[in-house]
């Protein structure tokens, strides 16, 4: 963040992208200009999950960080995860049920966390979080809800804000519901969900995005790293 106009994260999900391909998506990866991996998503393969993190700190120098689905998804292999609550929805599990049940584990394994605000974003479709969550997301023209939300977030003492459209959204978190939690909070706003191109990835932080995090967008690219250095380029000038 001091050094770039904003931070891009790129997010593998082990059930869209297989453990055998790491070797050759993560180099990628990194040469392309991505700031950091982020592992998890929706998967359900937990027996393969230590594996998958093992592999691919393996194969890259970038920090490695968990964004967890449940306490399930949290590997000795990382080296960050982002404590998420999510605070969009009223399901008490994931509010803060997971959250005790995976704290444990996180001191156990020594792994930076980083505490973090979840705010589900309608993105135009149903999307995994929602369904396993069993949570509604923030209506596109709920600014001021998104606002007092995040600052609940900031306010609670977590380090970052995170606005979620939802993986292959159809639509990204609106640039006005990204400018109006931008100028309303103090801490950093990471927006996620529908970014298919770097132009929008780009417009997200011309919104006030501190990092855009992608990660749809890639599935079934061979020419990946060129691919992640246009998004790098579009996010950090």
């Amino acid at each position: 963040m001091k050094k770039r106009r904003a931070g891009f994260l790129f997010l593998l999900d082990p059930d869209k992208t297989d453990i055998k391909h790491i070797r050759s998506v993560v180099p990628q990866v990194e040469r392309g200009g991505a700031d950091a991996i982020l592992v998890g998503g929706s998967t359900y393969d937990i027996d393969g999950f230590d594996d998958y993190l093992k592999e691919v700190k393996l194969n890259t120098t970038l920090p490695v960080i968990l964004f967890p689905g449940s306490h399930f998804q949290i590997s000795r292999n990382a080296d960050a995860i982002f404590f998420l609550s999510l605070l969009s929805g009223r399901n008490p599990l994931y509010l803060v049920g997971e959250q005790v049940l995976g704290a444990p584990l996180i001191k156990k394994y020594g792994i930076e966390p980083i505490p973090c605000g979840y705010i589900l974003v309608d993105g135009g479709h149903l999307s995994s979080v929602i369904y396993i969550s069993n949570t509604l997301p923030i209506p596109r023209d709920g600014t001021n809800t998104a606002k007092f939300h995040a600052l609940t977030a900031q306010y609670f003492g977590m380090k970052f804000v995170y606005l979620e459209a939802g993986s292959g959204a159809e639509v990204p978190v609106p640039d006005e519901m990204i400018g109006g939690v931008k100028s309303y909070i103090d801490i950093p706003v990471i927006v996620g969900g529908g970014l298919r191109n770097a132009s929008l990835a780009r417009q997200k932080v011309d919104a006030g995005a501190d990092f855009v995090v992608i990660g749809t967008a890639f599935e079934g690219e061979a020419k990946i790293g060129e691919m992640v250095g246009e998004f790098a380029r579009g996010t950090h000038k």
